[in-house]
Formats: C-alpha cells, structure tokens, sequence
C-alpha cells in the first residue's frame, strides 16, 4: 500500500512510472468510452439483462479458451458474438426478450461448467475475469482494446440515427420500414464486442456497474441524446480514473473502487431531487412556523364536526 501524499501531480508521475499503471489507465480509457456511448443505448432499449448475460457469457467462453490453451480473450469474443447473435435472432423485439436470452444464458453457462470440469490445472485466468484485472493488462492488450474501441464507435457513429430512432420507438421505427432485425443484431454484436473488453476491468460479476450505471445517471440528468451520452461517459471515466487512483494508495482491488463511485454517483443523482424537495417543505414550515402563520383553524373544525 502506497502512502498518499497531498501533492496529486507527484503521485501521478510516481504511479505512471510503471507499465502496468499506464496499460491500466489507457485500456481503462478506452473502456469507459465505449461502455459509456454504448451503454447509453442499453438503458434506452432496456436491455440491462442482455448485458448482464453477455458477460456471464463470455466468462464461459474464457473458461473454454484457458481449457484449449487460448488467450481468454478470444474466447469471450467469441461466446459474446456467438450469444449476442442467438439472442437477436430468437428474440425479436429488444424490450421482450428476456425468454431468449435466458435461454441462450442457460445453455453457455452449461458449456463453461464442463469446461472448468475438463481442466485439470488452475484456471486462474479464467476466474480472473469474474472480477477483472485490470492492473495486468499489457501492451498488446492495450492495443487490442483500442482496436476493438475504435471498430465499436466507429459503427456506431454510422448507425447512429436510425440505431436510436429504433430503441426510442420500435413500432413506429419498423412502419417506418427499418430492418428492425439487421440494427437489433449488429448492436447485439456491438454490445458483446464491448462486453469482451470491459470484463477485463471489473470483471463478469460486474459489468452491469459499468455499462449500465453510467448511462442510467445521465438519463436521469438530461434528455438529450447526445447529452446524455456525454454525461454517460464522463461518469464512467470518472469512475475508472478515480478507482484506478485510490487503488494505488489501497490495498483492495480496483474493480470494487470503480463500481462504487459509479453506484455513489448514481445514488446522489437518484434522491438528490428528494432531498432537495424536502428540504425546501422544510424551510417553508419553518419560516410558516417562525412567522406564526401556522394553520390552526383545523382541530377546532374537527371537534365541531364531532359535535351533536
């Protein structure tokens, strides 16, 4: 455990100092992007189980890879896209889904059981991606996410419009005669290409934190779309930034740091409107109180009421 000092700018020098340090923050950028943009259009279209699945998902497909020798990587690419892709063709509407997806989450966490029976060493890269590990990322990891966050804002940025057209108004969006089925799947195939990399953060057990707390933060703030994305990113990166910063210093993994600013964000957003609403009636009853204009005529109306 590194001892804080007051001087933050000297802390930074001395913890980028080391690889490990940089590979964190810079994949950890690159993340908190894409979950942001992303996962804007995960609470939009409702579709936090999916997420949710995906990366149970995936750790299936880490555990097969470590049982064939495969960086797990590559397994979670391919379990995610393989899911995702089941998951948009069963099931076609986002918003009614859940049937499909449990379905397709029951069978590939049956695939990652026998896989984890068949290994007879350790799995511990494999159980490494329940709750991330973001401080062993390395360079080529790095670069591997960039690539994949590139590709992934890239085609958002391409099906940006009637991507959100449909997860506003499926109905009206598939009278207006939008291929319903191609947007739900290359967002399926998005969603998992996302989830792949982001498990290397916080890990499977916790990518809902990630990719679903931010953006639901923003959409509580504002209504825009593009605002909203904005202030869907800028929490997550918020939250890695300051994980990252505060794990140096303790001795607890990063990936419970991360998730609990996220959550502490959300939940000052979530009653900060109630508390601002009772404090308010509270000082109005307090100055009603202090100027003696206090409603007293009730009891009295009462009591004649009870009366014969």
């Amino acid at each position: 455990m590194t001892p804080f000092s007051p001087n933050i700018v000297t802390d930074l020098r001395s913890m980028w100092q080391y690889e490990f340090m940089r590979n964190a923050f810079e994949a950890g950028t690159i993340v908190a992007i894409v979950a942001g943009i992303i996962g804007y259009f995960v609470v939009l279209r409702r579709s936090a189980f999916a997420t949710h699945a995906l990366g149970h998902v995936g750790f299936s497909g880490a555990a097969g890879a470590v049982l064939f020798g495969v960086n797990p990587v590559y397994g979670l690419l391919l379990f995610t896209t393989g899911g995702g892709t089941g998951m948009a063709l069963l099931g076609r509407r986002a918003s009614t889904r859940d049937i499909e997806i449990g379905t397709v989450l029951a069978f590939m966490l049956g695939l990652g059981l026998i896989f984890l029976s068949l290994y007879n060493g350790y799995a511990t890269e494999a159980y490494s991606i329940l709750f991330g590990e973001i401080l062993g990322i390395s360079s080529s990891g790095v670069l591997l996410t960039f690539e994949a966050g590139v590709l992934v804002i890239g085609v958002l940025l391409l099906m940006y419009r009637p991507l959100l057209f449909a997860s506003l108004d499926e109905d009206v969006a598939e009278a207006r005669g939008l291929p319903m089925l191609v947007i739900n799947l290359v967002f399926m195939l998005l969603l998992a290409v996302a989830i792949s990399f982001a498990v290397q953060v916080v890990g499977v057990l916790l990518i809902f934190a990630l990719m679903v707390t931010p953006a639901a933060t923003a959409v509580r703030l504002t209504k825009r779309p593009a605002y909203a994305i904005l202030v869907s990113a800028s929490v997550a990166l918020f939250s890695i930034w300051a994980g990252l910063f505060i794990a140096w210093y303790e001795q607890y993994p990063p990936s419970f740091f991360i998730v609990s600013i996220a959550f502490v964000i959300y939940l000052v957003v979530r009653i900060g409107p109630f508390v601002l609403t009772l404090s308010e009636r509270s000082g109005r009853f307090l100055v009603r109180a202090v100027q003696g204009r206090l409603p007293s005529a009730s009891v009295p109306a009462v009591e004649s009421e009870t009366k014969p």
